[in-house]
C-alpha cells in the first residue's frame, strides 16, 4: 500500500480522473481518494515514481508519503 499528497484536486471529476489514469496502468490497482484531505491510498505493483507521473500526466500534483 502505498501513501500520496494530492495537489489540485477540487471535485469528482478530478478524482475520477486520477483514478482512470492509475488503472489505466494497472486495471487491478485500488485506489482510494480523499478529496477533503487530498490524500491518496493506492494499491497496486506500480512504483511509486509511475503513480505520480500518471496524476501529474493529468495536470496535478502527487507526492509520496513514506
Amino acid at each position: 500500500m502505498q501513501h500520496f499528497d494530492l495537489k489540485g484536486l477540487t471535485c469528482g471529476h478530478c478524482v475520477r480522473a486520477v483514478t482512470d489514469a492509475i488503472k489505466k496502468l494497472d486495471e487491478n490497482a485500488e485506489v482510494d481518494i480523499n478529496l477533503a484531505t487530498g490524500k491518496m491510498t493506492v494499491v497496486s505493483e506500480l512504483p511509486a515514481t509511475e503513480i505520480v507521473k500518471a496524476v501529474f500526466a493529468e495536470g496535478y500534483e502527487a507526492y509520496e508519503v513514506k
